[in-house]
């Protein structure tokens, strides 16, 4: 496909992986190769249509547990509907869309919550129906995990600044659980296994995390072989 049609590229993987320092910086690089790029964050927060998923997060439904997969997931689905009319109008005008967290976030961090594998297929086919099918949101070209261990990444959100959606605290209740963490982990490198339109990277060496650059090249290679495709 052309450079002057439209590709949507989605970078994500569990919390404290580095997804946006990574997609500015493939933003940066595809931007110096005349590529036209608009970028978009989810979720959305400080918009109306991400009230509830900010809500979740900050514990006020109850535990993620309690609040469950599939009603979590509408939380996050009616945020990316919101959005998904810019997103269309970016494709349509040949534009690369970058995405920080996409779909993929909601089968890995709900999808985790559900321990049986048929259960979580099943849970899948649901969420894609309602996003893709109900929602009609844009399905992207591709899907690109970052692969960092949960407690490595657990240390890194600590890092972060100041958050307006959880009040100024450090973690957020996914962030809070170490074993939802590593759940989600889990379930990202089963749907990078299982679907076509994923590819994990790892960013992992010898227990510690690869450099930024390092990161960078494998993202940029992934991307650009969709772009050029």
């Amino acid at each position: 496909m052309e450079k002057d049609r439209g590709k949507m590229i989605v970078i994500d993987g569990g919390d404290g992986s580095g997804k946006a320092t990574q997609l500015k910086l493939l933003a940066d690089k595809l931007k110096s190769l005349d590529y036209q790029i608009e970028i978009i964050d989810f979720p959305q927060y400080g918009q109306k249509s991400a009230g509830m998923v900010e809500e979740y997060l900050t514990g006020r439904y109850g535990t993620a547990d309690e609040v469950g997969p599939y009603g979590a997931s509408i939380f996050y689905a009616i945020d990316r509907y919101d959005a998904s009319f810019k997103i269309k109008e970016w494709l349509k005008e040949g534009k690369i869309v970058l995405s920080n967290r996409y779909v993929a976030s909601n089968m890995a961090h709900q999808g985790g919550k559900i321990k049986n594998d048929i259960e979580r297929q099943i849970y899948f086919k649901w969420l894609h129906e309602l996003e893709y099918d109900i929602f009609c949101i844009p399905r992207p070209n591709i899907n690109i995990i970052l692969h960092v261990n949960a407690e490595v990444g657990q240390k890194l959100v600590d890092k972060k600044g100041h958050r307006d959606y959880v009040g100024g605290e450090k973690r957020d209740i996914h962030e809070a659980n170490l074993d939802h963490l590593k759940s989600a982990v889990d379930v990202y490198t089963e749907i990078a296994q299982t679907f076509d339109d994923f590819v994990m990277i790892e960013c992992m060496k010898d227990e510690n995390i690869m450099s930024l650059e390092e990161i960078h090249e494998k993202i940029l290679t992934a991307a650009l072989k969709i772009i050029k495709s």
